[in-house]
């Protein structure tokens, strides 16, 4: 399957040769005021993470194929942390002494934290190169999921399920900034191979957890802390690639070679990199063309196209975090078995897995990918009335079309990847639309927390989550048209 991805390249993703490098233009707040870039900065970003390959082209694919392992196995461990915990919530807060809110507080912890370190990556990655700081990541995440379930008390469990979520934060701004720079020519399809992956790990921690405290002792403890060796093994295809040669910051050729410039639409142009000089992967300054009109002086907060993204991608991360950390406990209050209630949050994840490859690669294809958005919103709006009217008797149907609806994920990192022209306004606008998104996503798992306990039930928790798909479908069409933020940037600069 990721040899086939490798060498199958997307009709819509044409490619030159370029120096493409990605940069942080990202201010040292979370609300992204200061986003001004110098050429400094870009070349020290483009030097940082790459490992010498000399012009044998068996080398060049050996790498590539580390790549693509590492995206795949780094994929998986981005969110079982959180569906893990989800699965087996009831019995976390009986054995903690956790009440309804201290749970709500405990949910909202992963955006909150994907917020803050998210808003870091990409200065970490212009210091020690994004492969470098996604294998830290990896390492995080196994510390934290080894350590929080022994830590003891809720401090002891938050702060360490902190630990894990800081891996995971850099991880999801830096996987597009990867991919970017890899694979420019096939943004759609290796996107949709590391959220299916991303999407496969969701399910299986949320399937697993409950058998594997079965079957460990029936400690919940171990059923959350087995998942540290999975993150532990995403660490292995990441260490070549940063050791290199010394200090394994020399330069690599472009893996993955000239695109085909005459694929059907006009995106094509945007989702490439423009040409550099001299035509390798990454090396020296870029120049003003190199980044595209806009980004070497106007904040990227002045673009309406990123400002829609943030909003587009806060209110998916709402949904799905509320989805991951409460829908389990939907079904067990209905009378859903604790096991078939995570059978039903697998499956709402497990949908995810094929529509990760499609939603991207349709999505590429098409001028405007409002029509997705609007589907997606739908089968959200009808999950959540199917939870209200019949959780229990329609609970797979119900699990299914929140499954669809989640897929705003997948779709919201495509739209990163095709609404800038090269990687360093993908790393730019991934930062910004991830750590603005994840703050505007905290207070919803947190206010549904404090609904559950002071309604009793989940009539108004509900309600709230219904009443967010609305701004969510609108700010995602907003996001699909047809423009760049380089384009957005530039025009207001010359205005």
């Amino acid at each position: 399957m990721m040899v086939g991805m490798a060498s199958e390249e997307s009709p819509t993703m044409a490619s030159t040769p370029s120096a493409t490098t990605c940069t942080d233009t990202v201010g040292g707040s979370v609300t992204h005021s200061d986003a001004s870039v110098d050429a400094a900065d870009a070349a020290d970003m483009a030097a940082a993470d790459t490992v010498d390959a000399p012009g044998r082209p068996s080398t060049r694919a050996w790498t590539t194929r580390l790549v693509i392992l590492g995206l795949v196995l780094s994929a998986l461990n981005l969110r079982p942390a959180i569906t893990s915990l989800g699965a087996l919530l009831e019995e976390v807060r009986d054995g903690l002494g956790m009440s309804g809110s201290v749970a709500g507080v405990l949910t909202s912890v992963p955006p909150l934290c994907f917020a803050v370190f998210g808003v870091m990556a990409p200065r970490l990655a212009r210091r020690f190169g994004p492969v470098a700081v996604v294998c830290a990541g990896m390492a995080a995440i196994a510390a934290g999921l080894a350590v929080r379930p022994y830590a003891g008390g809720t401090a002891g469990f938050l702060v360490a399920s902190a630990l894990a979520l800081m891996g995971i934060a850099v991880s999801n701004v830096l996987m597009p900034v990867i991919v970017k720079r890899w694979f420019p020519d096939r943004v759609g399809s290796m996107t949709g191979l590391y959220s299916m992956a991303l999407a496969l790990g969701t399910s299986a921690a949320a399937a697993a957890t409950v058998p594997m405290v079965g079957a460990l002792g029936g400690h919940w403890q171990s059923g959350l802390a087995v998942w540290a060796l999975l993150a532990g093994a995403a660490v292995l295809p990441w260490l070549p690639l940063v050791g290199g040669r010394g200090t394994g910051r020399t330069a690599v050729r472009d893996p993955s070679g000239p695109g085909d410039p005459s694929g059907p639409r006009a995106a094509t142009d945007r989702a490439a990199a423009p040409s550099g000089a001299g035509g390798a992967y990454g090396v020296g300054a870029p120049n003003r063309a190199e980044n595209g009109p806009g980004l070497g002086g106007p904040r990227i907060t002045r673009s309406r196209t990123a400002w829609a993204l943030a909003v587009f991608f806060g209110l998916q991360a709402t949904a799905a975090y509320i989805t991951m950390g409460w829908m389990a406990q939907i079904f067990r209050d209905a009378g859903v078995p604790a096991g078939t209630a995570g059978l039903l949050l697998a499956a709402t994840m497990a949908i995810g897995i094929p529509l990760a490859i499609v939603i991207p690669r349709v999505a590429t294809r098409l001028p405007h990918q409002g029509p997705i958005v609007v589907a997606i919103g739908l089968c959200g709006l009808a999950g959540y009335a199917g939870l209200y009217l019949a959780p229990a008797a329609g609970a797979w149907a119900w699990a299914l079309l929140l499954g669809v609806s989640n897929c705003a994920f997948p779709l919201a990192l495509t739209l990163v990847g095709m609404r800038s022209r090269t990687a360093a306004g993908v790393a730019r606008l991934s930062a910004f639309a991830q750590s603005t998104g994840y703050l505007i996503s905290i207070p919803g798992p947190l206010l549904v927390g404090v609904l559950y306990q002071h309604s009793g039930g989940w009539g108004l928790p509900l309600a709230l989550m219904a009443a967010l798909m609305v701004p969510q479908i609108a700010m995602g069409v907003l996001a699909g048209r047809d423009r760049t933020v380089e384009d957005e940037c530039g025009a207001r600069e010359a205005t």
